[in-house]
């Protein structure tokens, strides 16, 4: 059979019914096709197209109830269990947010692209429901899957109010991932960049810093010197994460999709290994990481006006941001002590290492 027509609605679907037990993703990545082509092709089996507006869809997640929501990057994924908190959601045109308990998103609008409502058979032949948004090249950006004690006539009327007069199979997707431009021009001084870090008052201000200096975070790490930013053993994030559970250190979780970041905050309690994978087993909160693709690891610090954060960042080998690690702090708080000495501790890689 030719690309053509296994990429095609008929193709993908025998791809599925001879792949059952296969996920989206991974049978998307098979088949040389974006997750987002993958549903189209099921289009009225069990798959409906809805809106991608962030402006419909997140001040009526609330009604659902009690959902787990996932982001994730080819890395790492990310799932918190709660409630989308409407009073605590803002939106609007280039950012949407929302500040709950248990659900702690930042989110791009711009970015999502498609929205379909999923519907599942398992194998004990109960159904798994679930509204899941994508980019424009059509990887998954925010997903949202109900749980026992979700609404599902609430879920059901969301759809139906969300739904596309659109529900044909064919999408077209860009095939250009979403990626934090590298700038190929010389790079500035150093001491520019430390000049306008050192004088930082809030960490959200290094956004701004990077982007009139055409820098990533992955080459300002390298740029800033030691005092701002040293490297990490690679083991040292799992080592980080065995020492929070033992020493009950809250932390801040950090992942991001090309439209979505999603955080947790709190403390961690079970962290387990699972081939290439470590990963956080708790109420609510699970994590699962992928550690072959950390290629490098970072301790930052960051001015603030209380002082300074610290975070530890993890980078692919393309210098992508995989994710991203705090102590747990509130606006106006300085940084935990706990946190601060336990990152300081972490074993460095030596210098005659860092490239």
């Amino acid at each position: 059979m030719n690309i053509q027509a296994i990429r095609a609605p008929e193709g993908i679907r025998r791809a599925r019914s001879e792949n059952p037990k296969m996920r989206e993703r991974d049978l998307a990545i098979h088949l040389g096709i974006s997750e987002a082509e993958l549903l189209a092709a099921h289009i009225g089996q069990g798959v409906t197209r809805i809106s991608a507006t962030v402006a419909d869809v997140l001040p009526s997640l609330e009604m659902l109830g009690e959902v787990m929501a996932l982001t994730r990057n080819e890395s790492v994924v990310h799932e918190k269990t709660g409630v989308y908190e409407s009073a605590k959601t803002t939106v609007g045109p280039q950012h949407a947010l929302i500040l709950g308990g248990d659900i702690d998103l930042r989110i791009f609008p711009s970015r999502w692209a498609y929205g379909f409502a999923v519907e599942k058979t398992d194998d004990e032949g109960g159904v798994r429901r679930s509204l899941q948004f994508f980019d424009a090249a059509g990887d998954a950006v925010h997903k949202i899957h109900l749980r026992p004690k979700s609404d599902v006539a609430a879920y059901e009327a969301l759809v139906g109010e969300l739904r596309l007069d659109d529900q044909s199979s064919a999408i077209t997707v860009s095939g250009e991932k979403i990626r934090e431009e590298v700038v190929d021009d010389d790079l500035p001084a150093a001491d520019v960049l430390r000049e306008r870090w050192s004088a930082m008052t809030d960490v959200h201000q290094l956004f701004n810093i990077l982007r009139k200096l055409k820098l990533t975070r992955h080459q300002a790490v390298h740029l800033i010197g030691e005092d701002y930013a040293w490297r990490l053993d690679n083991d040292a994030l799992t080592a980080m994460l065995y020492q929070a559970v033992r020493d009950e250190v809250p932390i801040m979780c950090f992942v991001g999709s090309s439209g979505c970041i999603q955080i947790h905050t709190g403390t961690i309690h079970t962290v387990k290994p699972m081939g290439p994978w470590i990963n956080v087993l708790d109420p609510g909160f699970n994590l699962h990481l992928r550690t072959d693709h950390v290629h490098e690891l970072w301790a930052v610090r960051k001015p603030v006006t209380e002082g300074h954060v610290t975070s530890i960042e993890a980078y692919g080998a393309d210098g992508q941001l995989i994710t991203q690690f705090f102590g747990q702090r509130h606006e106006g708080q300085d940084e935990r002590p706990d946190w601060r000495i336990m990152v300081e501790r972490l074993q460095r890689l030596p210098a005659s290492k860092v490239a």
